[in-house]
This record gives structure tokens, sequence and C-alpha cells, in this order.
């Protein structure tokens, strides 16, 4: 079984990733284009001085991964820190090791250390934007209802149009990832 730093090692990194996406791109690189990682942050400082290493686990149909890929990229060049992606449909083992909730759920951002030791992970969404996506999908009908495809349609467009037009939510993702992995590199050698 590969560990999560051969998995590392073997990924593409995140600009490559993000270059050849399909679906999402023009959304995604609206938010990389627009986001600013907050100056003068000790995350950042941290991130430089402890170097780890990310590995994300994605896939470019996903919403969420839309949304925080680019936040990612951003911290990453801001702290000269090393992302690599995996597709998850094509790394079951590994999503299987990741589980959120018991489900499948992506994006999600592995924190290795130098050894390739895993630190942290966090993903696939920020409290407050599970919040919204929760209250959303329960809004919707029972899925054998004729109208439920429909409003489930309507309901990921406007989430799409949430996730890039809100800085707000750009933010919230910024200040998640940072409030659970600084905590977490302050304590690591």
């Amino acid at each position: 079984m590969k560990t999560e730093q051969q998995y590392f090692e073997e990924g593409q990194t995140l600009q490559d990733y993000m270059d050849n996406m399909g679906t999402h791109k023009e959304n995604s690189f609206l938010i990389y284009n627009e986001f600013e990682v907050p100056k003068d942050d000790e995350f950042i400082e941290i991130l430089k001085d402890k170097q780890p290493h990310i590995l994300v686990i994605t896939e470019d149909w996903c919403g969420d991964a839309m949304l925080n890929n680019p936040i990612l990229r951003r911290i990453a060049e801001a702290a000269f820190v090393d992302v690599r992606t995996v597709l998850r449909d094509e790394n079951p083992d590994l999503i299987d090791r990741h589980l959120t909730n018991g489900g499948r759920s992506i994006p999600i951002y592995i924190l290795l250390d130098s050894e390739g030791e895993v630190l942290a992970k966090w993903g696939p969404r920020a409290p407050i934007l599970q919040k919204y996506v929760m209250a959303g999908r329960a809004e919707l009908p029972e899925q054998d209802h004729p109208d439920f495809e429909e409003k489930q349609k309507a309901f990921y467009s406007k989430l799409m149009s949430e996730y890039t037009a809100k800085p707000a939510n750009w933010l919230a993702v910024y200040g998640d990832i940072r409030s659970e992995w600084l905590p977490v590199l302050q304590q690591t050698n």
C-alpha cells in the first residue's frame, strides 16, 4: 500500500492540475486571480519555515474543489510550499483512508511533514459553507420527487455563484485552513 508521501511524490503540481482542468476551470481561475492571501500572517511565515508538503485529493468536476484549490494554491505560492494533486476517482485506496463522515468527499488536503508523516487534514469545506450547503440540501424535495433534479441543479448553480462571487467565502476557506493547521505546525520541529 502506497503512503501519502508516495502519492505526493507521484502527484501532479496544483498549478498543472488547474491548467489542465476541464470542468470549472474558468471559475477556479476567477477565484485564483482575485484572492489575495492576508498580509503579515503568522500562518504563511510558519509554512515558509516548516516547509510541509501538501497532498490534495480532488476532481475538477467538484464545486468545493473549484473554490478551495485556488485558495490553497495562493497559500502555497505565498509560502513557497510544494502542493501535489491526485484524482480521487483514480485513487480509491487513498480517499478511503481519508473519508468524511463515511463518504468520499473532496477536496481533502493532507498536510505532511518532511518525513512524509500525516500531520493534519482539511476538507472538504469550511464550516460556514457546510452549514449553507446543508441548509440548501434540506430544502430540496425527496430524490424520487419529479422536481428533484431541476431543484438540485438550481441549488448547485446558486452555490457556484455564491462560491465565485463572494470574497467572504474565500476568506472563510483561508481562515479555516489556517485555524486547523497553524496549531499543528506550531507543535512540529
